[in-house]
C-alpha cells in the first residue's frame, strides 16, 4: 500500500492556475492507478481525474476536462493536478488517492489509500 500527501493548494482568484502534486512513499506506487477527487461546500466527493500506472491513460470528469491536466513522474513518485481557468466551483478539498489494477475508477469506493487533502479556493 503506498503513503500519499497532496501539496499545492492556495487561494486564489476566478481564471488563474494551480498546480497540485501528490508524492507518494511505498513500493507499489508504479502498480497503482492515481485519481484526484474533491470535496466542495456541502458536497459529496467527485471524481476529478486519474492516470493510468504507465501515465500514459488518462481520465477526466465532465466539468473539468479541457481545463485539467493530470501527470505522474513515477521515478519521482509524483502525480500532479494542473489546474488552468479556475472557476469558484472549483472550489474544494482536493484529495489524491491509489488503487492498485488496470482500470481508472472513478468511484470513491475503489481506492484504498488516500491523502489528507489540500484546500482550493477560488473567488470570484
Amino acid at each position: 500500500q503506498v503513503q500519499l500527501r497532496e501539496s499545492g493548494g492556495g487561494l486564489v482568484q476566478a481564471g488563474d492556475s494551480l498546480r497540485l502534486s501528490c508524492t507518494a512513499s511505498g513500493r507499489t506506487f508504479s502498480l497503482s492507478v492515481v485519481g484526484w477527487f474533491r470535496v466542495g461546500p456541502g458536497k459529496d466527493r467527485e471524481f476529478v481525474a486519474a492516470v493510468s500506472r504507465s501515465g500514459e491513460t488518462t481520465k477526466y470528469s465532465d466539468s473539468v476536462k479541457g481545463r485539467f491536466t493530470i501527470s505522474r513522474d513515477n521515478a519521482e513518485k509524483t502525480v500532479n493536478l494542473q489546474m488552468n481557468s479556475l472557476k469558484p466551483e472549483d472550489t474544494a478539498v482536493y484529495y489524491c488517492a491509489a488503487t492498485s489494477g488496470f482500470q481508472l475508477p472513478t468511484s470513491p469506493a475503489y481506492y484504498t489509500s488516500w491523502g489528507q487533502g489540500t484546500q482550493v479556493t477560488v473567488s470570484s
